[in-house]
C-alpha cells in the first residue's frame, strides 16, 4: 500500500464547538509531509487523531491499512509500535540519561538483551551526530541537542511513521537547520513517513515534500513546496510572506475607531 496515512472526510469538535470539517489528507510511505496553519486551526488534532488519543465524529482515519478509530486498546498499542513522536521541546525524561531516555521504549516494549539495546542505542544517537552525549542528563543539553536526543528517541523502535510537534519552535538557525536536514535524512535512510507540524515555512519548504494549510478547520490549500510558494490564495501568500495583515487580520474585531472615540466623549 502506497498511502501510509490516510484521512478521509474527517469532522471533530468538542461539544458544540467544531474543531475539523470534511479533512481529507494522505501520507505515502517515504514522504514527508507538512501540516500548516495559524495556531488553534486543528493540526495538533490531526496529530491526535492519527495516534488515536481521539476519534472522530465522523469520516475515517487509516494508518497501515487499519481504521484507528475501530481498534481496540490491545490493536491501538500494537499499533502505537509502528509510531514515532517528537514532542515540542522534546519532552525527554529529565531523571534519565540520553543513553536510557532512548533504551526506555526498548525496555519496555522488547525482550532484547542489554547488549544488544546498548548497540542499538548508539546507533539512534550516532544518526543524529551525538553518540558522545549518551552519559548527559538532560539539564546538561541545549535546546538543540535535547531536540536531536528527542528525535533518536523517535526513531527507537524503527517505526514505519513519525509524527513531529512544531519540532522548530525554539531553535536557533543552526540548530533549526540541522533538525530540518535529520528530519530529511532519516526518512529518506530508514524509509519513514514523516509529517511535521510547523509554523516554520521557509526551513519546513526546504524539506518537505506536499503541504497541508489548514485554516478555521479546513484544508486552505495544499501542493508542493513550489506550488505552495506560488500560490495566488490569499490566506496562503500571506502565511508564506509573514504579512500582519490581510485574511488573517491585525485588528480585533471592534466598532469604527470613530464610534469608539464619539461614544467616550
Amino acid at each position: 500500500m502506497d498511502n501510509l496515512v490516510e484521512i478521509q472526510d474527517v469532522t471533530f469538535g468538542y461539544n458544540e464547538r467544531p474543531i475539523l470539517k470534511g479533512i481529507n489528507l494522505t501520507a505515502r510511505r517515504g514522504q514527508v509531509i507538512a501540516i500548516m496553519g495559524s495556531s488553534g486551526c486543528g493540526k495538533t488534532t490531526l496529530l491526535r487523531l492519527i495516534g488515536g488519543q481521539i476519534k472522530p465524529n465522523s469520516g475515517s482515519v487509516h494508518v497501515a491499512g487499519q481504521n484507528v478509530g475501530e481498534l481496540d486498546t490491545a490493536g491501538l498499542y500494537e499499533l502505537r509500535r509502528k509510531m514515532g513522536m517528537l514532542f515540542q521541546f522534546g519532552a525527554l525524561f529529565t531523571d534519565m540519561s540520553v543513553f536510557d531516555n532512548i533504551a526506555f521504549q526498548m525496555r519496555e516494549h522488547t525482550r532484547l538483551p542489554e547488549e544488544i539495546i546498548r548497540d542499538l542505542v548508539l546507533m539512534k544517537l550516532h544518526a543524529v551526530g551525538l553518540r558522545g552525549a549518551a552519559d548527559l542528563m538532560p539539564s546538561e543539553l541545549s535546546g538543540g541537542m535535547a531536540r536531536r536526543v528527542a528525535l533518536a528517541r523517535s526513531i527507537a523502535l524503527e517505526p514505519s511513521l513519525v509524527m513531529y510537534d512544531e519540532p522548530f519552535a525554539g531553535l536557533d538557525p543552526i540548530s533549526l537547520g540541522v533538525i530540518g536536514n535529520l528530519i530529511r535524512r532519516l526518512t529518506d535512510t530508514l524509509g519513514l513517513t514523516s509529517i511535521v507540524v510547523t509554523h516554520d515555512v521557509q526551513e519546513s519548504l526546504k524539506i518537505v515534500d506536499y503541504v497541508y494549510f489548514v485554516s478555521a478547520g479546513v484544508i486552505e490549500a495544499e501542493g508542493t513546496p513550489e506550488e505552495i510558494r506560488r500560490s495566488g490564495l490569499p490566506f496562503v501568500h500571506q502565511f508564506v510572506h509573514g504579512e500582519p495583515d490581510g485574511p488573517v487580520p491585525f485588528h480585533y474585531p471592534a466598532r469604527s475607531y470613530a464610534e469608539d472615540l464619539r461614544l467616550g466623549s
